[in-house]
């Protein structure tokens, strides 16, 4: 076997060092088990090399950009050390901006607020709503969602080509689907976008903890993505890209940092000059332990290798797919068919449950952590469970009871840290509820089928 063959084996590669891989749980049905985190795509574990990282900087945490002092200039140095982390972790071209925030929400938030007068936006139903919403003071064409790779490239060229009037454009798109873990063509939407004038900006939360994503490679414009998907705490973000809408756009927020002077005016006003590097849409004092985190995290994952870690998901997607295919009463979601490529997110119903019902005997019976509802991607989830629009279902909160039909699906998501034992107690989970049914009874409570104290069934 070639060196390159056993880098490649999923079995040499072993899973990442997560925090709560020792975590035991109770079971309704009597002892405790280790947890199964499996729903990596709403927030996958901290890493442990991140944590630790945050531990040994902790006693020197300061003031950044404030202080004279030792542990404040040591403070502002681990700043912006990590801006240059994440630049290099995105292959940023000379000149890109990248500026820290809350999260990939706020990222595009903070985009839209920076978009120039009369700006179109393109965006497909099939997106977050982190990417569906933020355009408010924009014109938006919301696209259809497309059934191929190919057709998601021809309606985007239909749409920019017929827009009237001809003026600055953007268009935002997932790189891999919260919903299917479908890879999406980034590279051919982006030329697609810059053939008719437009610019793109790629939605990479769920793709920069399972892929290798370069700015200057996918020819993007700009890129944004959270932290807490990335194996780093909550609490912090990326935008990196283009910098000159951002420089020419009011402050984000207004306020110190932002600011380079402030001056009275004689007549009582005051004159502000802003910054125009990344410090524009930073005001107030910096989530230095989130930005560093994330740097982290850059870092464990460049040493730990793309090639090893996307192999080795491979192999538990396989596990997975190959699993749920043997029950007939599953149906997988997708929009590309079982051949496109996919991250490892897949969601799914199965036939006569209620996908929260399902997913609350998946946690107290097994001691399984999965999500169940619409995955803040409403259209989405809506349109691959051929649903009409007003019919009934919430985003991790549905009104069926156990037993009842509910417009909402089940979704298992793993990663870098995912042991093979947590997918193959799944798989096995799923085939002994189908089968067998529950063990436990479960009852509606705010909104979430939860079980019922001391009621075996």
């Amino acid at each position: 076997m070639s060196v390159s063959a056993v880098a490649a084996d999923p079995s040499v590669c072993a899973p990442l060092a997560v925090l709560g891989r020792d975590v035991t749980v109770p079971l309704v049905t009597g002892g405790e088990v280790s947890y199964a985190a499996l729903d990596y795509a709403a927030s996958a574990p901290a890493l442990q090399r991140v944590w630790d990282d945050v531990a040994a900087y902790a006693p020197y945490y300061g003031s950044v950009h404030r202080g004279a002092g030792y542990l404040s200039q040591l403070s502002t140095d681990l700043f912006e050390n990590s801006r240059k982390t994440v630049a290099e972790f995105l292959g940023c071209r000379e000149g890109d901006q990248v500026v820290f925030t809350r999260s990939t929400t706020d990222s595009l938030n903070l985009l839209a607020a920076a978009l120039p007068a009369d700006c179109q936006v393109f965006v497909f139903e099939t997106e977050h709503h982190a990417s569906l919403l933020p355009w408010r003071d924009a014109r938006v064409t919301y696209l259809n969602a497309p059934r191929t790779p190919d057709e998601a490239v021809h309606t985007l060229e239909r749409a920019l080509a017929d827009r009237d009037p001809y003026g600055p454009a953007l268009v935002c798109v997932t790189g891999a689907s919260n919903v299917t873990g479908e890879l999406w063509p980034v590279r051919e939407l982006a030329a697609a976008a810059h053939a008719h004038g437009a610019r793109i900006v790629l939605d990479a939360a769920q793709l920069a903890p399972h892929h290798p994503v370069s700015i200057e490679e996918l020819d993007v414009d700009w890129v944004a993505f959270s932290g807490h998907k990335l194996y780093a705490p909550f609490g912090s973000g990326v935008l990196a890209g283009r910098s000159d809408w951002l420089r020419d756009a009011e402050p984000y927020l207004a306020g110190g940092g932002a600011s380079r002077k402030v001056a009275r005016r004689a007549d009582g006003g005051v004159d502000v000059e802003w910054h125009d590097t990344a410090a524009r849409h930073e005001a107030g004092s910096p989530n230095v332990i989130g930005v560093y985190s994330i740097a982290s995290a850059c870092k464990a994952l460049t040493d730990a290798g793309f090639d090893e870690l996307v192999a080795r998901e491979q192999h538990l997607i396989r596990t997975v797919r190959e699993g749920l295919a043997e029950v007939p009463q599953v149906r997988i979601l997708s929009l590309f068919g079982d051949d496109a490529p996919r991250v490892g997110v897949i969601s799914f119903v199965v036939d006569g449950w209620n996908s929260s019902h399902f997913a609350a005997a998946l946690s107290a019976e097994y001691g399984i952590g999965v999500r169940d509802g619409l995955f803040c991607a409403h259209p989405l989830v809506r349109t691959l469970l051929g649903s009409e629009p007003d019919e009934p279902g919430e985003c991790g909160a549905p009104e069926a009871a156990p037993g009842e039909k509910s417009l909402n699906a089940i979704r298992v998501s793993f990663g870098a840290g995912t042991p093979d034992e947590h997918v193959e107690r799944f798989v096995r989970a799923v085939k002994e509820l189908v089968a067998d049914g529950a063990r436990w009874s479960y009852r509606t409570e705010d909104g979430r089928c939860v079980p019922d104290t001391g009621a075996a069934v």
